[in-house]
């Protein structure tokens, strides 16, 4: 960090020494005033960014400290599944069919395959079979 010569106190007990011909005292004394203030502004924000860098360095730590664990979990040999939704659409597919294929009794399964005769209100005008899927 850099090291500074002065600081607020300094600068406000400086004592200048007066000549003949000097600069006036309260221009001095005015213009000292304000350099304390920015000064002290200066410090304070200072100390701000300090602590504040060291909480995100400490946040940095952290989440590299999760990453890493993170990144040992996954390739220790957890098994990941890959599952898509195709995958889970035939599984409940399956799982249907097997929950109300039996369910149902033998003269309702057959009724169940037989096509479906079109009607006069029918849009299509054709024949559909509703069969679950295997």
């Amino acid at each position: 960090m850099l090291k500074t010569s002065l600081n607020t106190k300094d600068i406000l007990q400086k004592q200048f020494k007066h000549s003949f011909r000097g600069f006036n005292i309260e221009e001095v004394d005015q213009f000292l005033d304000i350099v304390i203030r920015d000064y002290d502004a200066f410090q304070k924000e200072i100390t701000f960014l300090q602590a504040e860098n060291e909480r995100l360095v400490a946040k940095v730590d952290e989440l590299s400290r999760q990453a890493k664990v993170s990144k040992t979990t996954r390739t220790t040999g957890i098994p990941t599944t890959g599952v898509t939704n195709f995958d889970i659409l035939k599984r409940l597919s399956n799982l249907e069919k097997h929950v109300f294929d039996s369910k149902l009794a033998p003269e309702s399964r057959e009724q169940a395959d037989t096509p479906i005769s079109p009607t006069s209100n029918d849009s299509l005008g054709e024949t559909r079979v509703i069969k679950p899927l295997s």
